[in-house]
């Protein structure tokens, strides 16, 4: 189970919206899914591999394009669990969620300092207004920083593995836009 390592916002390049895209993190949650007790890591193509019937590359290249024809800003944002796994941290606040989003929309973070995530490669925010800074890195929200490093490199190992079928026919800009090994 992994949903607590991402940052809860990320300004990302071209490449990695394109990566995102492709990979279609998302987790499989109780009372959402049958005979699901704790979020479930879960990937599909695009958000939706099964009504695909292009390779996901493909509709990873047209957004890029279209990323690129209107010079627009792409932000991952994580609702998922901060503060430690599953059990010990907590979801992120509805409240952030929407200060987030409203700061997005406002254009408010678009000029900030950025720190570069050691592990995923994405840009975090340092301030936000209306969220605590400390929780826009997720190691930070961690008490014990190391457990916090493995369970976010086992993350970038499921991402990883999951883009090893898309990997043959992904743009260097993808594959550069993965997570460190």
């Amino acid at each position: 189970m992994h949903l607590v390592f991402l940052p809860p916002v990320s300004k990302l390049t071209k490449g990695q919206a394109m990566f995102h895209f492709i990979s279609g993190y998302t987790a499989k949650v109780a009372g959402t899914e049958e005979g699901v007790t704790e979020p479930q890591t879960t990937f599909s193509a695009c958000f939706g591999a099964p009504f695909m019937p292009l390779h996901p590359t493909k509709y990873a290249e047209m957004l890029g394009v279209k990323m690129k024809k209107h010079d627009v800003n792409v932000w991952l944002i994580n609702t998922g669990w901060s503060g430690g796994s599953y059990g010990a941290g907590k979801r992120i606040s509805l409240k952030y969620t929407r200060a987030m989003i409203t700061a997005i929309l406002n254009n408010e973070i678009n000029d900030v300092l950025y720190t570069k995530h050691e592990i995923f490669g994405l840009n975090m925010p340092n301030s936000c207004p209306n969220v605590p800074s400390e929780l826009l890195n997720p190691k930070n929200t961690w008490e014990n920083k190391n457990d916090y490093d493995l369970k976010a490199k086992e993350l970038a190992n499921a991402f990883n593995q999951n883009f090893e079928q898309f990997a043959d026919n992904a743009s260097e800009e993808i594959l550069e836009a993965a997570p460190k090994k």
